[in-house]
């Protein structure tokens, strides 16, 4: 009897070890895969290399600039003199002084007086106030022709591990966030992006009628994720000026991209999988009530 139970015991003592060693590979195959995948990808690249889709600050194509704001909702560890919405009005500076911090999860909503119109290439960009390339604190965009409806763009953001504050972000691995260029330089829009979103289809929100952009925070910490469900990681944790730091947004209403920029279809196109995070295929956070 004690023989048949020892013989038992180790029986079941393999079949242990051998689970989790499976485990252990099927675990290293699928980070090999992200990691691969991630390799295979390259959005543009930063301003002023080739194939980068920024677009720089004076840029002839550039018919107006927001006018007004609402809904500054400052999210934490941001002082005071940084929380100045008026200097996300008007054109863009490209400096890091003229600019309002959103703080972490933080948003705010400026307004035009003209229409931002869908035309054939890029409608509008946004501008960051990053000092290089790679220190890179990225934002969700969505767009309301009404105020109170609004539409995200889809993103994709393939950085694998976490960013320290002071650490960098490769703006070939992201694609649909603003924030991927150094200061000076805008990351363009095409509201031609959103004409499948549910919003637009039901007539939420008309693109034709577009007048209001919303900048949202992505905390990096790893409670935000992309369209496909993946984490976004950007510099965190940053202080006094933490979150997203905004300088302008210009409207082209449908200029062309940059010659040569992959924006025009040389950038490999993201893997088609359902949304996972929880977002509605949007992207989103898990964060605490700020506001």
């Amino acid at each position: 009897m004690d023989l048949f139970l020892t013989r038992k015991t180790m029986e079941s003592s393999r079949l242990l070890i051998r689970r989790r060693i499976y485990l252990v590979v099927t675990l290293m195959l699928l980070l090999m895969a992200g990691q691969a995948m991630s390799a295979d990808v390259s959005y543009s690249p930063p301003a002023g290399q080739n194939g980068s889709a920024a677009i720089p600050m004076d840029d002839s194509a550039f018919v107006a600039w927001a006018k007004g704001y609402e809904n500054y909702d400052v999210g934490t560890d941001v002082d005071s003199a940084w929380q100045t919405p008026e200097y996300a009005l008007g054109p863009a500076v490209g400096t890091s002084f003229d600019i309002v911090s959103l703080g972490r999860g933080g948003r705010i909503t400026l307004i035009f007086d003209a229409l931002i119109e869908n035309g054939e290439g890029w409608d509008f960009a946004v501008f960051e106030n990053s000092f290089n390339d790679y220190s890179l604190e990225l934002a969700y965009v969505e767009v309301s022709s009404n105020g109170v409806d609004f539409v995200r763009f889809d993103s994709i953001s393939l950085t694998t591990d976490p960013v320290g504050g002071y650490g960098s972000v490769d703006a070939t691995l992201i694609n649909g966030l603003a924030g991927k260029y150094r200061q000076g330089f805008g990351t363009p829009f095409d509201l031609s992006d959103l004409s499948a979103h549910p919003d637009v289809l039901s007539g939420a929100v008309d693109l034709s009628q577009i007048t209001y952009v919303r900048i949202v925070d992505i905390i990096g910490d790893g409670s935000c994720f992309d369209t496909e469900g993946n984490i976004i990681y950007d510099p965190y944790p940053t202080v006094n000026s933490a979150g997203f730091d905004l300088d302008a947004v210009g409207i082209s209403n449908g200029a062309p991209y940059p010659a040569g920029s992959y924006i025009e279809g040389q950038a490999p196109e993201p893997p088609e999988q359902e949304g996972r995070a929880g977002f509605g295929g949007s992207g989103g956070c898990f964060v605490r009530n700020l506001f």
